[in-house]
């Protein structure tokens, strides 16, 4: 059931014939541009045209795919990409006055494989998760907003924030203090749908927990919906050495992607107008 109070901004979302199409893209060629998914699909196109006339293009494309691959796995390339991301914004000042809600991102929790399972899988930046629990000790008063629906092309009933209340009660949030915003499917419709559900008023100072690679998107979207957010970056993937190889080949690739998907998701927001700039930073004082 759509808690009434976010049901009008999915329906003014519904209306905007750009969404479905934007959100159908970043879900095929978004994935599709990966690198590890682009190179292998590189190296399969070369290995069928290895069978025809085109054999010498072929081996060209396979060639390239390996090179690419390689690139992508063992050089600082990744962490290169990922290392402007998450030094964007610095830790947060808890100097500056208490918090009056914190609202962690979704992205934390598999929905798929916790319903199949019928408890909380967690698959991967697990710190916004210590981090909410973390905070809501720290500051017994504020509200705590879990928001994260499904991911999925084609949505389903698993909602990411079905099992992640679960999760935050085992880590000891009560949870009369949780508000769950399960509609949303990205980042764009974190901010919308959860600025619907609490209404933060003028003066209030809400936390906004998210992977540090994924503030500045965050952050510049939860401004442009008229939801005026603090970063608190968790969930680094990069130290303060970003010019150092990769040892293993999976690390590599898996930072090479998730900078490549950050960046992307970055410039279609800012050319769509749902952000004001292209990197968002730290509030001007």
């Amino acid at each position: 059931m759509m808690d009434t109070r976010v049901k009008p901004a999915y329906d003014a979302f519904r209306c905007d014939a750009r969404r479905p199409l934007f959100f159908a893209l970043s879900k095929t060629l978004g994935v599709a541009l990966l690198p590890t998914n682009f190179s292998i699909a590189l190296g399969l196109v070369g290995f069928v045209l290895l069978a025809t006339r085109r054999a010498a293009l072929g081996r060209k494309l396979m060639a390239a795919a390996i090179v690419l691959l390689a690139l992508c796995a063992f050089s600082p390339l990744g962490s290169l990409l990922l290392y402007p991301l998450e030094t964007r914004f610095p830790p947060w000042d808890a100097s500056r006055g208490t918090p009056n809600g914190i609202v962690v991102l979704g992205g934390p929790l598999d929905a798929d494989l916790s319903a199949a399972h019928g408890r909380p899988v967690v698959h991967s930046a697990a710190d916004r998760m210590f981090a909410a629990a973390e905070l809501a000790r720290r500051y017994p008063n504020a509200r705590i907003v879990f928001t994260g629906g499904s991911p999925n092309l084609v949505s389903n009933d698993a909602k990411e924030a079905d099992y992640a209340a679960t999760l935050l009660e085992a880590l000891g949030i009560d949870r009369q203090r949780m508000i769950l915003e399960r509609q949303s499917r990205n980042t764009l419709e974190n901010a919308v749908f959860t600025k619907a559900l609490v209404a933060p008023k003028p003066g209030e100072r809400w936390l906004l927990v998210t992977s540090a690679y994924h503030m500045p998107r965050s952050v510049g979207l939860f401004r442009k919906a008229g939801f005026p957010v603090e970063a608190y970056p968790v969930d680094w993937r990069i130290g303060d050495q970003p010019f150092a190889f990769t040892p293993v080949a999976l690390d590599g690739l898996s930072r090479t992607d998730t900078a490549i998907r950050e960046w992307m998701g970055l410039f279609a927001y800012r050319l769509w107008g749902r952000t004001g700039e292209l990197l968002p930073g730290p509030a001007k004082d």
